[in-house]
């Protein structure tokens, strides 16, 4: 089991019912070591609470980026400084959207401009939605800016439909977080030069 102790994670949670994993996921990526910090969408409180993520996280859940306790200290900004990787989870098809278009209008679209830190997005949406032109088109956008997309699994839901669009498992996201950092923690270990500059050696005979 690989150890996430250090690493700093902010969990972006928007509004879809797969929020109510949300906490077992916090809950998983702490029992790997990992210090984790919540920021919610509106709309994502109706699905789960505040309370509940900071009974888990250890720390108050950020929910507005209209706070003004939070924001005298530039909040959006210092989470998004303070990551080294950005979870959205659940990834609306709305938070999708936004993101791509690089809205700032709620806390977590704005963290997503603020950080520094890799974003991975785990949609999580109904089959046809996930399925439309405009939600794939946004997946592309933000995969060809580096974003990492995970996901999404195939099976029911909770409408009723069967298809793509679930949200990974909590485990699965862990293993995932887990073997970002373990590439990113290989690569600080390795040893590069690089040369640069026109060659000194004599030409070929063969090319006179």
């Amino acid at each position: 089991m690989v150890s996430l102790a250090g690493n700093k994670i902010v969990l972006g949670i928007s509004g879809g019912i797969a929020a109510y994993k949300t906490p077992e996921l916090v809950r998983r990526l702490r029992e790997r070591g990992a210090d984790v910090r919540v920021a919610m969408t509106e709309a994502a409180e109706a699905f789960i609470t505040p309370l509940s993520l900071q009974a888990v996280s250890g720390y108050p859940v950020s929910d507005s980026l209209l706070d003004p306790a939070a924001e005298a200290a530039m909040g959006h900004i210092e989470l998004g400084k303070w990551a080294d990787l950005v979870i959205l989870a659940p990834a609306t098809a709305d938070l999708i959207a936004r993101v791509a278009s690089g809205m700032a209008n709620d806390l977590v679209s704005t963290i997503c401009l603020a950080t520094p830190a890799p974003v991975a997005v785990l949609p999580a949406m109904n089959q046809q939605m996930y399925r439309a032109a405009a939600t794939q088109h946004n997946l592309e956008v933000l995969a060809s800016r580096g974003l990492f997309i995970w996901g999404p699994d195939s099976g029911s839901q909770a409408c009723g439909d069967v298809g793509p669009g679930r949200m990974l498992d909590p485990l699965v996201i862990v293993d995932k977080t887990a073997a970002h950092f373990a590439a990113v923690n290989a690569l600080r270990h390795l040893k590069i030069m690089i040369t640069a500059g026109p060659p000194r050696e004599p030409r070929a005979p063969v090319r006179d």
